[in-house]
């Protein structure tokens, strides 16, 4: 399960808490490092602060967006250290711990961090499922990018160990159609119905920002599976076809 869990790092400033966020995933068992957009990276003072988990970093992958390193992840959960105007699920780090582990049974898993000073913005926020908050002290709640790591690594790992002492149970071959879709699946799902809003004229000329967030955080609450959403696609299909056709016949 631990193999499947990705840690993705956006566009970390230091290079130092890069290093430093590898030595606090090496110490609970993590290998698997995505950097989306560093500012500074390869860098020799994140393999300084590394002390020994330089193999993490020197494995790392850099991605040029978050859509591009959450490519076949089938659930995604956002760290922030504030509520946002996106609404979704809110996890305590325990739970989402569990959470991602119990998901990386069916496939790719992400636990997201944001930038050091002003976090996740709310367009990548949109493309998560849920978020986690550690529950700092709130007269003085600022952690370090590196220290906010350490905190969750070892929540998943003592959720590894506690699933490992469970008694093992006979595993069966899974219809891969029934695990909760792929974010990439999920973002041309969104593209999709965007596209039939549009041609239905659902919006009426006001702003679909509100409702394409609530659609979102709909479906990613529901988390179709790859099946399901051949359905709903196959429904937007035809009624876009439907359209054309009543168009044609209109002119």
């Amino acid at each position: 399960m631990i193999d499947s869990l990705r840690i993705v790092l956006v566009g970390t400033q230091h290079p130092g808490n890069i290093g430093s966020a590898a030595r606090a995933m090496k110490t609970m068992g993590l290998r698997r490092l995505l950097l989306v957009s560093p500012e500074k990276f390869p860098h020799p003072e994140a393999f300084a602060l590394a002390a020994g988990a330089s193999d993490v970093l020197e494995n790392a992958e850099v991605h040029p967006s978050l859509e591009s390193a959450l490519t076949g992840c089938r659930s995604v959960i956002a760290t922030t250290a504030r509520r946002r105007t996106v609404p979704m699920p809110e996890l305590s780090p325990r739970d989402a711990a569990r959470r991602l582990l119990d998901d990386a049974v069916q496939g790719e898993v992400a636990l997201v961090f944001g930038r050091e000073r002003t976090g996740l913005e709310n367009e990548e926020l949109q493309l998560c499922h849920a978020s986690v908050c550690i529950p700092a002290d709130p007269e003085y709640s600022s952690l370090n990018l590196a220290a906010a790591v350490q905190v969750l690594a070892y929540e998943l790992r003592i959720a590894a160990l506690a699933a490992q002492s469970q008694p093992a149970t006979p595993l069966t071959a899974s219809d891969p159609d029934e695990a909760p879709a792929t974010f990439e699946a999920m973002e041309g799902f969104f593209g999709h119905l965007a596209d039939l809003l549009d041609d239905i004229d659902f919006h009426k000329g006001r702003s679909p920002e509100m409702v394409t967030q609530r659609l979102r955080r709909l479906f990613l609450r529901a988390r179709p599976d790859q099946r399901e959403l051949r359905i709903l696609r196959g429904i937007f299909s035809d009624t876009q076809r439907l359209l054309g056709v009543r168009r044609n016949h209109e002119t």
